[in-house]
């Protein structure tokens, strides 16, 4: 029998049931889930895709052998990655881009905000949308909205060929920085977004977890601080039981704009809610207090990134 593809999910299960998510962005260690039934899996032209049940965390989406969303946790990761740059600006949002995010959730928490007009989400792969509609109809109700304009195609060319100035907001909710997403995490990416930002508009992108990859984020730290001269650069956190460590990231940072630099920390806009006549789940993690306290970092990383992040 032949070995299963490294990044997939036949390489993490075992004959019992049990899947463990394997990295080398966390060498020897792993988290593991009991499968009780395997509801998809097939191979798109980018990466493994695969839906399971589980009986600890409901319905989860693994992609390449990561987990990505479950039906139990995925809710404060979309809601921080979405509110916090689409609470901190300094003024209401009429225009937001999704990079990545095709199982919908960030649609969904954005959609939560009356003053945006438009909702692009640049996805490169359909198929991880067509299994989300299918497996996760709660986050993927986002694609429902009359404001979303869906588009298939590579992120980071939606975002170059974009009209400069076009977005209020873009949040990139990307997988880990190997493989296809590598590209994500890299300068001419930021540069793309940099360009494609209104004045005092702001970048929330994906960015790994305090405990295993602190210098990755500095290095991103280090970087955004070159591409968003005279606005400023932030890191923000939140917890979720299946992400490594139980704790992921967001770099968080705004384009100058008139006046001085937007502080990410404060959050200006109102508490954001449901669409009226929309069936959407209540907020469940996301507050204007957890908006502040999420980037209040513990002293080991404080001080690690003091040299890279923007000081108020």
């Amino acid at each position: 029998m032949a070995e299963p593809a490294p990044g997939s999910l036949k390489q993490g299960l075992r004959e019992d049931g049990w899947f463990t998510e394997l990295s080398t962005l966390w060498p020897g260690t792993g988290l593991s889930l009991k499968v009780d039934e395997m509801l998809f899996q097939g191979r798109s032209d980018f990466q493994d895709v695969a839906v399971v049940k589980t009986g600890a965390f409901g319905t989860v989406l693994i992609l390449d052998g990561a987990i990505q969303c479950t039906d139990r946790d995925e809710f404060s990761y979309q809601e921080m990655i979405a509110h916090l740059p689409a609470s901190a600006l300094g003024r209401p949002p009429k225009r937001a881009l999704v990079v990545g995010g095709g199982d919908g959730g960030v649609l969904r928490e954005l959609s939560r905000h009356a003053s945006l007009e438009e909702i692009h989400i640049a996805e490169i792969d359909g198929m991880v949308i067509d299994v989300s509609k299918k497996y996760f109809p709660q986050m993927a109700v986002g694609y429902s909205d009359p404001r979303v304009q869906v588009h298939v195609c590579d992120g980071i060319k939606f975002v170059q060929d974009s009209p400069k100035g076009q977005y209020d907001i873009i949040v990139v909710d990307s997988s880990d920085p190997v493989g296809p997403a590598e590209v994500l995490f890299q300068k001419p990416f930021f540069e793309a977004m940099h360009r494609a930002l209104a004045p005092g508009g702001i970048v929330c992108t994906q960015a790994e977890s305090l405990w295993y990859h602190l210098e990755i984020i500095k290095s991103l730290a280090a970087m955004c601080s070159e591409v968003f001269q005279g606005g400023a650069v932030q890191y923000a956190f939140t917890t979720i039981p299946t992400y490594p460590s139980g704790q992921i990231g967001f770099m968080v940072c705004t384009k100058a704009g008139d006046g001085k630099p937007l502080d990410a920390r404060e959050p200006r806009q109102p508490l954001p809610a449901a669409p009226e006549g929309r069936d959407y789940p209540p907020l469940r993690y996301y507050n204007h207090e957890v908006h502040r306290a999420a980037f209040v970092l513990p002293t080991f990383a404080r001080d690690a990134l003091a040299g890279s992040l923007s000081q108020f």
